[in-house]
Order: structure tokens, then sequence, then C-alpha cells
């Protein structure tokens, strides 16, 4: 099971991995040190910014140290947690190991640059007049998107047990039950043969 399972988490988590790496790539060659470009009457705007917090420059304004910890080690620990949730955790739709593998994916990418750059890249930003998102990248778009995916389990009710029961387990239960039936009619119709004795008996038929 787990084989399948490291396979749904790996094909979204690799996507979204190499899509931030080219994008990153891109937006250092295209878009460093050059102005923002705006499109979709400035909807969407491509703005280089290079990032040492978190996500929305969340934490940017730690001392090294302490970002280092909070923003490199925590989440290598909360990825990892994930990852071996996600191979070993029962009852989970494979909707939710995908969602889990964007979220690996561009977690990954964001902590390897923190790691080894110091910072991470981002190009992107949305919105209408002042109302707008801080800039992002792709890993952030693939984390938000996982998000976004497990959002629906969080509201899915438990079924009741009766529902739930599988036509194997209907199948396990009637078959369980049916020597208990066929012991009712023996017992019954061993009441009976005695009751009709009982009337044929000599004492009866005096009585008669």
């Amino acid at each position: 099971m787990w084989q399948k399972r490291l396979i749904v988490l790996l094909i979204p988590g690799l996507l979204a991995t190499v899509l931030d790496r080219l994008t990153k790539i891109w937006a250092v060659n295209t878009l460093k040190e050059q102005p923002m470009k705006s499109y979709l009457n400035d909807i969407f705007r491509l703005v280089y910014a290079e990032n040492t917090g978190a996500f929305l420059s969340l934490g940017s304004g730690m001392n090294d140290n302490l970002r280092y910890w909070v923003l490199a080690v925590v989440p290598v620990l909360v990825l990892l947690y994930i990852f071996f949730h996600v191979l070993t955790a029962k009852n989970l739709h494979i909707v939710q190991q995908a969602a889990f593998g964007f979220i690996l994916g561009g977690g990954l990418s964001n902590i390897y640059d923190r790691i080894m750059e110091g910072r991470v890249v981002d190009f992107m930003n949305m919105g209408f007049g002042t109302l707008r998102t801080g800039i992002f990248n792709v890993a952030d778009m693939s984390i938000m998107l996982g998000l976004f995916l497990m959002v629906p389990f969080l509201f899915q009710s438990q079924a009741p047990a009766a529902a739930a029961t599988t036509p194997e387990a209907a199948a396990e239960i009637a078959e369980e039950a049916a020597p208990e039936v066929e012991e009712s009619e023996e017992e019954s119709t061993t009441q009976e043969e005695t009751a009709e004795d009982a009337d044929q008996s000599p004492d009866n038929k005096e009585g008669a």
C-alpha cells in the first residue's frame, strides 16, 4: 500500500519542485533589477523580490540564528512528519495524498532556498487597487493548492456505521446470523413435535 501512496505523493511533489526551480531561475535572469510589469488592468504583477522570511515575508525581521531554526529546521521536521503520515495513515483519500504532495514539494523547494541561499526568490503579486497579496512564488502556490484540496475533507462528516458497512462485511454478518435462524427453526419444530406427541399420549386419549 505504501508504495502506491509514495507514487501519488511524489508526482505532484516533484512537479511543484521542478516548476518552482525553473521559474525562480527565469525570474532571476529576467526580472531582477527590472521595473515591475503589470497585466490584466494591474490585477497581476511581475515584480522581483528576495524574501528572507517565510510565506509573504513573515519572520523576515528575526535574527539569523532564530530565523534558521524557525524557518528551516522546524519546517523540515514538519514535512518529515507529513511524509511518514501519508505513508502510514489509514483511510487517506488519494486526493489528500496528492494534496500533501503539493505541500511537500513547495515546502521543500522554499526550504532549500532558505538553507542554501539564505533567501527565497518571489516574483508574483495579485490584487485590486490597494487590496493586494504579498509577493509570492510557485512554491507558495503549490502549498496553497494543497491546502485548498484538503478543505473538503475537513468538513466531511463520518457516515453512520450501518451505511458504511461494506458488502463483504454485510455478507459476513448474514453468514453469522444464518446458524442462529436455523437453530430457532429447529427449536420451533421440536416444540411442535413435542406438543403433537403430548396430544396423542394415552392419558390424553382416556381423558377424551
